[in-house]
């Protein structure tokens, strides 16, 4: 293999020196519960006719202890789209399981809300803490103490890093992940943006709006654009939790309901009652972790996964900062024009030769450590491979070396550009990260008087009323993890971009969130530290000249004196209540900063 980055040996270094006390308290504490044995072997004959009652004919096989017994995980409602398929699951697995002499039951299940749903809505207030309770729903089910390895079954937004975090949790045992896939191609994604700017402005009504919309989500799978639940895919993919060549397969095929079945038996072989032990623990390491970001870079990712991965490296022991994500971005180009990057959606992606293309040139340009433990077996080379369907099961072949289409894919030595998607901002208004892999270059540095805000209806109706009529930066504060949830503010990107179209430089400032799929708007977001507590943006008035630069990595307001005013302090009394919000008082009041992975539970 070629020889690895200097830049990502030297943030793989500098992670693992970081992480060493804790790193090495958690596998201690790993190696100490594997070393018990199977998980069965210490219930009582009471706790294990209790967990086997319903089993029927499984439960002799299961009351022998000799075979697997393996938990599913499962964040299956016909809610979403993209977790819908799920439902067939758990009887494709466990038919899988009787077939190999072993068991599966399912262990419980998680809670999985959709982020487009709630989209510019209350209840968006509860999405980033989902995924702590996700975690903690998790850990629930695999308390039982039964289970000789685990089947995780979720896709979306947190849900993925939720369960991860419950899976290192449990990191004795052997983790698979298994994706749903994603729906067919449907309505292109820019023709749906073009008609959500044309509603924002008023040109059309709601009921082509709504034409359009279903046209775009029309069917069982993600969301087809290049946003957080299918960077998490690509996540798990690029970090060895998925099955080669897995995330992106339709739903309710013959190959993606093979993937499951092979991924079910990857499971039984991984297993402590085997002689391929491999548990999660072992393949969460640092190497792993870097892998991930500079997939996330590579491909012009989610913003969301910069929060989530400094929470899902905690959970084993493994410590991330937004430097390692701002060098790795640097070192790392861009090889994927995926939209809201591009024009084509994951399907054309995995066409032109999707991940497994991707991850054989990184590996060529020593971008990505290949000496890694995956649930496949040993070195990320797997994962080049391309998964087939031969007499109704999985085989694998080479994978493409070429792209398929050079307006999707590029090979690391042309690619799109030569940095990744990702840019840490740092100033005197504090740390933020902007996703610059999808703005216009012009738009990379904008210099502009300050409109603030403290929530995003404000802004639609200020937009509505004509008050922007010159550049500027908008400041919607206020939106951190500690005063409302840290929402998404992805109802903003249509009213933005109507400016952009009229030639004003807008760029947005914000210590909330925006989703992978917040496109060409330049936006400063997760900004820390937060606005509630004295952050600097709570000293932030309209007319200050803010300078947003992203070529630079700064994020300053330049007005003087602006840092000695005295704090906002906001009106927060609605956002306890309504929506469920009075069940997650306590989790406003714990939860940490944004650029440490705003946790609750880690």
């Amino acid at each position: 293999m070629p020889q690895l980055n200097d830049t990502v040996a030297r943030v793989t270094d500098r992670i693992r020196e970081r992480s060493h006390k804790s790193r090495s308290t958690y596998l201690s504490r790993m190696a100490q519960a594997a070393e018990e044995g199977p998980r069965r072997a210490h219930l009582t004959c009471g706790n294990q006719a209790h967990a086997y009652a319903a089993m029927g004919a499984d439960q002799n096989r299961l009351a022998e202890g000799r075979a697997p017994n393996l938990g599913i995980v499962s964040a299956y409602n016909d809610m979403l789209s993209a977790h819908q398929p799920f439902e067939r699951f758990p009887d494709l697995i466990r038919a899988t399981a009787r077939e190999n002499g072993a068991t599966a039951q399912v262990a419980g299940g998680v809670p999985a809300m959709c982020d487009g749903v709630t989209q510019g809505q209350v209840g968006m207030e509860l999405s980033l803490f989902s995924r702590d309770v996700i975690a903690l729903a998790t850990g629930v089910a695999l308390s039982h103490n039964t289970f000789d390895a685990a089947l995780y079954l979720g896709v979306c937004d947190k849900i993925v890093p939720g369960l991860i975090i419950g899976a290192a949790t449990f990191g004795y045992i052997p983790g698979v992940f298994l994706p749903a896939g994603p729906m067919t191609s449907g309505l292109p994604n820019d023709e749906k943006a073009r008609v959500r700017k044309e509603f924002a402005q008023g040109n059309i009504g709601r009921d082509e709006l709504m034409k359009a919309e279903m046209a775009s989500y029309h069917g069982p799978g993600t969301c087809t654009f290049y946003g957080t639940a299918n960077s998490n895919q690509m996540l798990m993919e690029f970090m060895g939790l998925h099955l080669p060549g897995a995330s992106f397969v339709n739903p309710n095929t013959p190959l993606r309901d093979a993937l499951t079945v092979a991924g079910t038996e990857a499971a039984l072989a991984n297993t402590a009652l085997g002689n391929d032990y491999r548990p999660v623990s072992q393949i969460l390491d640092e190497r792993a972790f870097v892998n991930g970001i500079v997939g996330l870079m590579a491909t012009g990712g989610s913003t969301n996964l910069v929060l989530h991965l400094p929470a899902m490296a905690r959970a084993a022991g493994v410590l991330l900062t937004l430097e390692d994500f701002d060098e790795l971005s640097n070192a790392t180009p861009l090889l994927a024009k995926v939209y809201p990057n591009g024009l084509a959606d994951v399907n054309h992606f995995h066409a032109a030769g999707g991940l497994g293309y991707m991850i054989g040139q990184l590996l060529e340009a020593g971008l990505l450590h290949e000496d890694v433990k995956t649930t496949a077996g040993d070195g990320l080379n797997l994962y080049t491979q391309e998964p087939k369907l031969r007499d109704g099961r999985v085989a694998y072949e080479a994978g493409p070396r070429d792209s398929l289409n050079a307006k999707i894919l590029r090979p690391a030595s042309d690619p799109f550009q030569p940095s990744g998607g990702l840019k840490q901002l740092e100033g005197n208004l504090g740390r933020g990260i902007m996703k610059v892999s999808a703005v216009a270059p012009e738009l990379h540095v904008v210099e502009a008087k300050a409109r603030v805000f403290e929530d995003q209806a404000s802004v639609k109706e200020a937009f509505q009323k004509g008050e922007f009529t010159e550049d500027t930066v908008v400041v919607v504060r206020f939106q951190g993890p500690s005063a409302n949830g840290m929402p998404e503010l992805h109802n903003l990107t249509p009213t933005l971009a109507v400016l952009l179209d009229r030639g004003l430089k807008v760029a947005l400032v914000t210590d909330g969130r925006m989703s992978g799929a917040s496109g060409k708007v330049p936006a400063a977001i997760h900004v820390s530290p937060e606005a509630l507590g004295a952050g600097p943006l709570s000293k932030v008035q309209d007319g200050d000249l803010i300078r947003v630069d992203a070529s630079a990595g700064t994020l300053d307001n330049l007005t003087t004196g602006f840092a000695d005013r005295p704090a906002r302090t906001p009106d927060l009394s609605d956002n306890g209540h309504g929506v469920g919000r009075e069940l997650f008082a306590p989790f406003r009041q714990l939860v940490g900063n944004a650029e440490d992975g705003a946790g609750v539970v880690v």
